[in-house]
């Protein structure tokens, strides 16, 4: 079998690559963007599945991948399992999938609209919780904390 011009390249291209994204993985961000990058990035995207995954499956299939990562910016374990689930139920409530809307839609015959306007300011209280949950460890880790 013979190597083609772009196989070469892509053969060249592929380790080059991975070799600089892994050197950028381990650069150590500095001390402001350390403390308030990862954990907004992490909000969104656990938001972003919240929408489109079912909270079970998220948590088998997310929590294994990210655990390892939340830990080395040393976010703490139960920390981290209460920001996943407080993002993943506000992901639960909004469109586009919204699985909890269609169920009390079916459930109060009523509009998904209507229900999403009935449920928009509990939506924004939800957010600014999440948002004080994960940046305000104390709010989730004090009754552990005073448990063990």
């Amino acid at each position: 079998m013979r190597i083609t011009g772009r196989d070469r390249s892509e053969s060249l291209v592929s380790p080059i690559v991975a070799t600089a994204a892994s050197s950028y993985a381990r650069k150590p961000l500095p001390s402001p963007l350390k403390t308030w990058t990862p954990p907004l990035l992490l909000n969104l995207f656990l938001l972003i599945l919240g929408t489109m995954l079912d909270i079970f499956s998220s948590v088998v299939l997310i929590v294994p991948l990210l655990l390892p990562m939340a830990v080395g910016y040393e976010i703490d374990p139960v920390h981290f399992g209460i920001i996943f689930l407080a993002n993943l139920q506000l992901g639960y409530l909004t469109p586009p999938v919204g699985i909890d809307l269609f169920i009390a839609s079916y459930r109060f015959k009523r509009p998904i609209v209507e229900l999403f306007r009935a449920t928009l300011p509990w939506l924004l209280l939800l957010a600014v919780s999440v948002i004080m949950i994960t940046y305000i460890p104390a709010l989730s880790l004090w009754i552990p904390g005073r448990l063990g």
